[in-house]
């Protein structure tokens, strides 16, 4: 499990490709290094991996073809940063929201705006999923857990902070960009039951 409170960026140093898969090798923050083993999970734009290898601070991850093609990870060339995040332990600090790491869907950046100390940016994702957006609920956007502004059909916004910016990649994207989404997973849990009762209520009724 992920809170959605990014712990920084890590570069991407080094991308070794196969058929339908892809090793990854990050430069982590000293901060997320701490008693890190293989097998632990850590999340790259929210997006759940497990680590393969650790060379000092340089982290090996694999990306199947599934990873590949429903994220924005395959599209990372070395020198990118991505937001990691290691998984939430018992007794940790929920400052975000629940996550699974499990990305849905991603998104277009269609606008962005930009103020002194506050930037707004404009989503578009794919139409079967706007279903899930609510103003004021949770969303996950590349590893950032988000409280959703206004929403307009598949599209929406959020505004961030100045802090926000700082810790994370979010301040580098433009529109056309790729991010990746998770969908908060109660949201999703209510429409999905709902969307499936109601026809056989009313059908009762």
């Amino acid at each position: 499990m992920f809170t959605g409170i990014v712990q920084g960026t890590a570069e991407l140093v080094e991308i070794s490709e196969k058929t339908d898969f892809r090793t990854h090798r990050v430069r982590l923050p000293e901060a997320t290094l701490a008693r890190l083993v293989p097998g632990a999970s850590v999340a790259h734009n929210g997006c759940c991996l497990t680590v393969t290898a650790i060379d000092g601070d340089i982290v090996s991850f694999d990306l199947m073809r599934e990873t590949l093609r429903l994220t924005n990870l395959g599209e990372l060339q070395p020198g990118d940063r991505v937001n990691v995040e290691r998984a939430a332990r018992f007794g940790d600090d929920i400052g975000g929201h629940a996550m699974s790491g499990h990305i849905i869907c991603t998104a277009e950046v269609v606008a962005v705006k930009r103020s002194e100390n506050n930037r707004n940016i404009r989503f578009r994702l794919p139409e079967a999923f706007g279903k899930y957006l609510f103003a004021k609920g949770y969303i996950g956007i590349d590893g950032i857990s988000l409280t959703i502004g206004e929403v307009d059909g598949n599209a929406f916004d959020v505004n961030l902070i100045p802090e926000t910016l700082q810790r994370t990649n979010i301040g580098a994207r433009q529109p056309g960009d790729r991010i990746n989404i998770e969908i908060d997973p109660q949201t999703q849990a209510i429409v999905d039951t709902v969307e499936r009762i109601l026809p056989d209520y009313i059908e009762a009724t």
